[in-house]
C-alpha cells in the first residue's frame, strides 16, 4: 500500500474525530481517506494468509439493531406493521431478502448478467418504491443474500454445483442444492447482486450460507465439483476477503452470518467456516447465537433455550475470546437473537418467547459490552413491548 496514506490513516487514527455530526469536516476528510484506500486494494491478489488492512467503508453507520424481513413481507402488507415496529422503537434497520434461501432474485432485476444465470421471483414489486419508503422511515437497510445454498442456480447448471456418481444433482436431506465455493463464476454472480444492492442503496451487504454443506466432509470424495487444492477453509476465506474489496470502494460494509458455536470450537473444517479467518475480511460478523440451537450443557445451561441470558453471555465470552486477537482489524460484532419459540425441542426443553426473554438476551449482549443486535424470526412476527434501548 502506498505509505503516504498509510502515514494519513495513523494520522486520523491519533486524532479525536466525533462521529456524531460535530465534526462534518473531519468525517468526510476520514471518509474520503478510507475510500482511497479501500479502493487501491481492490488490485490487490486474495490470499486466505494475507488479509488485507480493514478500514470502515461508512463512517456515518449507526448503532445497528435491527429485524430480519422477508422479501414476502417487504412487498407486502405486512411492511406497514413492521415499518410502525421501527418507528416506535429503538430499532432501526432492516435485513431484507434479496436473494433467498431457495436461490430467487426476490425482484424485478433489467441486470443482464443476473437475468441470465439466475432467477428472479418479483415478490419485492417495486424495489425502487422500497427503498423509498425505508428511507422516508430512516431505516438502514441491509440486503441479505444467501451465497452458496442455491437450488436455483444449482438446478440450472449443475456444473457449478455438486453432482452424485450417477450424474444427478446432489441434494440434502431437506431437498436443497448448493453451489461450490470453488466456482469464481458463482463468487461473480452474487457479487454483481450485491452491486446492484448498494446502486439501490443499501448500506450494507450482509452474506448468508458461506460455507459448504453441513456433514460435506463425509461426502465429498463421492461427488464431482469445481475445485482446486486451496483448503475449504481457505477457499471461503477468500470468497469473503475478495467480496470486501469489490465492496468497499462502493461506501457499503460487508457482514457474514456464522453459527453461533463457531466462537466455541475450533475452525469448522468440514463446511469450511473459520470465525478467525472470516473475521479479518468483513466489517461486520454475525454469529447466530439462538439459545434453541445449543444442546445441553453448554455454558452450564441444562436447557439454553430456557436459560436465554446464561447461554447468550456465555457464548459472547466465547467471542471475545476469539476475536480480541485481531486487535483494531476486530469486526464489529453483532450477532441474531432469538425471537421465536423452538417447539420443537420437545415438552420441558423450551419456553415460550416473548418480551421477557428477548429483552434477557439484549441484557447479556449489553452486559458484554454488545451493543448491536438483529431479531429472527421466520415469519417476522415480533414480540410485543420489547424494551431495545441498549
Amino acid at each position: 500500500m502506498n505509505i503516504l496514506w498509510v502515514f494519513m490513516l495513523m494520522l486520523l487514527g491519533n486524532t479525536e474525530v466525533p462521529l456524531d455530526g460535530t465534526n462534518h469536516v473531519s468525517t468526510m476528510v476520514q471518509t474520503s481517506i478510507n475510500s482511497a484506500i479501500n479502493t487501491m486494494q481492490q488490485g490487490e491478489v486474495v490470499d486466505a494468509s494475507k488479509p488485507p488492512m480493514k478500514v470502515d467503508p461508512q463512517l456515518t453507520a449507526p448503532k445497528v439493531r435491527g429485524i430480519y424481513v422477508t422479501a414476502h413481507s417487504a412487498g407486502g402488507s405486512r411492511m406497514t406493521e413492521l415499518l410502525d415496529l421501527i418507528d416506535s422503537t429503538d430499532l432501526n434497520s432492516m435485513v431484507i431478502d434479496l436473494k433467498d434461501d431457495s436461490g430467487y432474485i426476490t425482484y424485478k432485476t433489467e441486470n443482464a448478467a443476473l437475468q441470465k444465470i439466475g432467477q428472479s421471483q418479483p415478490f419485492i414489486g417495486d424495489i425502487h418504491l422500497l427503498m423509498k419508503r425505508l428511507q422516508k422511515h430512516d431505516v438502514y437497510p441491509i440486503a441479505r443474500i444467501v451465497v452458496f445454498k442455491d437450488t436455483i442456480l444449482a438446478t440450472k447448471q449443475p456444473k457449478l454445483s455438486f453432482v452424485n456418481k450417477d450424474g444427478s444433482l446432489w441434494k440434502n436431506g431437506n431437498g436443497d442444492a448448493f453451489v461450490s465455493p470453488y466456482s469464481k463464476e458463482v463468487w461473480d454472480y452474487n457479487l454483481e447482486l450485491a452491486k446492484e444492492a448498494a446502486a439501490l442503496g443499501f448500506k450494507e451487504i450482509q452474506f448468508d450460507y458461506v460455507r459448504f454443506p453441513e456433514g460435506f466432509d463425509t461426502r465429498a470424495d463421492t461427488l464431482t465439483y469445481v475445485k482446486d487444492d486451496k483448503s475449504r477453509v481457505d477457499i471461503v476465506a477468500e470468497f469473503v476477503q475478495y467480496a470486501r474489496k469489490e465492496l468497499a470502494p462502493l461506501g457499503v460494509r460487508v457482514s457474514v452470518d456464522i453459527f453461533g458455536y463457531a466462537a466455541s470450537v475450533p475452525a469448522a473444517e468440514g463446511i469450511g467456516q473459520d470465525m478467525v479467518k472470516i473475521s479479518e475480511n468483513v466489517d461486520v460478523i454475525a454469529p447466530m447465537v439462538y439459545p434453541s440451537h445449543y444442546s445441553t450443557g453448554w455454558f452450564g445451561a441444562k436447557d439454553p433455550d430456557k436459560e436465554p441470558y446464561v447461554t447468550i453471555k456465555g457464548s459472547m465470552v466465547d467471542t471475545h475470546k476469539k476475536l480480541d486477537p485481531l486487535g483494531d482489524q476486530k469486526p464489529i460484532i453483532r450477532p441474531w437473537i432469538q425471537d421465536f419459540t423452538a417447539s420443537w425441542l420437545g415438552s420441558g426443553h423450551y419456553t415460550k418467547y416473548g418480551k421477557k426473554e428477548v429483552g434477557e438476551q439484549i441484557r447479556a449482549l449489553k452486559d458484554m459490552q454488545v451493543d448491536e443486535f438483529l431479531l429472527w424470526n421466520a415469519s417476522n412476527r415480533y414480540s410485543k413491548g420489547v424494551n431495545y434501548t441498549p
